[in-house]
């Protein structure tokens, strides 16, 4: 994939760092992970769990972003809402993406990987993925979707599987 040619956005879902009271340490992850892979990023654009979430995907989705990452508000606590507003955006899970993530972190020693209820889905043609809000866990995320993010990002246009497929056969 040469430098630039799909957009990408970060979200990071966080009510405290909203509020100004904590730091936003995954969405920089994020980014400069997304960055290495040679995608074109904006933000982190930092929002409050909840229907903020939603309102920025729709406003990324509708600004023509081609991939949406999230980070944050994936776990089990009352306020950790973010597949749910993800849900309300999207129009089709793809349910391998979500469950790739899980698996790894949970093969890589963290067992709370488990525990993350991040979804992935198409919004248009938008792919739009919820990724924890650990470092750790977006690390994880970005080896997961590497190699698939090309790949992906072809295919949602209606383009057939090219030479961006990390797993095509003879």
């Amino acid at each position: 994939m040469s430098r630039g040619a799909y957009r990408a956005l970060v979200v990071t879902v966080s009510t405290r760092t909203a509020a100004g009271t904590w730091q936003d340490r995954s969405g920089p992850v994020l980014r400069d992970g997304l960055v290495a892979l040679g995608l074109d990023v904006a933000g982190p654009v930092v929002v409050a769990d909840g229907d903020a979430v939603a309102q920025a995907l729709r406003e990324g989705v509708a600004a023509g972003y081609q991939l949406i990452v999230t980070t944050g508000g994936t776990g089990l606590t009352p306020t950790d809402r973010t597949p749910e507003m993800t849900r309300l955006v999207i129009e089709r899970e793809v349910l391998g993406v979500a469950e790739a993530i899980r698996a790894y972190g949970v093969t890589q020693g963290v067992a709370s990987a488990m525990l993350s209820r991040g979804v992935a889905g198409l919004a248009g043609r938008c792919l739009i993925v919820n990724l924890p809000g650990s470092t750790g866990g977006v690390r994880d995320g970005l080896i997961v979707l590497g190699p698939v993010i090309p790949h992906a990002l072809e295919q949602i246009p209606g383009s057939d599987h090219g030479t961006s497929d990390p797993g095509q056969r003879d």
